[in-house]
């Protein structure tokens, strides 16, 4: 088992006693006691509360960045169909946002308490990510393959909703693996924007 490092076991400090108290009602002195090491460590790794608030959120942000552009370019090296790609896309979302569900509820409760210059931040990598995610709705638009009727924006909105209402209704230890969620609402998402030629020829 790794040993955690002290700018993880303040994470996971900082996160369990933001997700227990708040983030707004724990101190700097409850975290680094939870975590078991000085403020002198702490502040080795970060500078203030909203450094941490950032932190738990920016590996979330950062691994499905890196996986959504690893999709892509390898199924553009294999050629494979929009809609597969998609796929692959939409199932990775779901699961590492229920891997990190209670980074991503923090954030969540938490991210208008973020300096100004932070949550813009956050608002820049979301749109990169939503813009290529737009991109691969586009292609298969312009392929036939998704409905032209209904604006992407719509349908982003759509698919990203499902993903942050997560926190409301899902627990580990339910009847439903992380892996039968994703591959569900997926389904449940593919089906709804897939032009009507394709389902037709789907049904054959």
């Amino acid at each position: 088992m790794r040993t955690m490092n002290v700018q993880d076991q303040v994470l996971r400090a900082a996160l369990d006693l933001f997700s227990t108290r708040g983030y707004a009602t724990t101190s700097v002195q409850e975290i680094v006691a939870a975590a078991g090491v000085t403020k002198g460590a702490m502040y080795h790794y970060f500078a203030s509360k909203d450094d941490l608030l950032f932190a738990i959120y920016d590996r979330l942000l950062s691994l499905q960045k890196a996986h959504l552009d690893e999709i892509v370019a390898t199924g553009a090296e294999r050629g494979d169909g929009v809609e597969d790609v998609l796929r692959a896309v939409c199932v990775d979302v779901i699961s590492t946002s229920i891997e990190f569900l209670p980074e991503g509820t923090v954030f969540t409760r938490s991210q208008h308490m973020l300096m100004p210059e932070r949550q813009a931040e956050v608002k820049r990598r979301r749109r990169a990510y939503h813009e290529e995610f737009e991109a691969l709705l586009r292609r298969g638009i312009e392929e036939g393959v998704f409905r032209d009727d209904v604006p992407t924006a719509m349908l982003i909105a759509h698919f990203f909703s499902d993903v942050h209402y997560l926190s409301q209704w899902y627990s580990p230890a339910g009847p439903l693996t992380a892996g039968q969620v994703a591959e569900q609402l997926t389904e449940l998402f593919l089906r709804g924007i897939r032009a009507a030629a394709s389902e037709d020829s789907g049904k054959d």
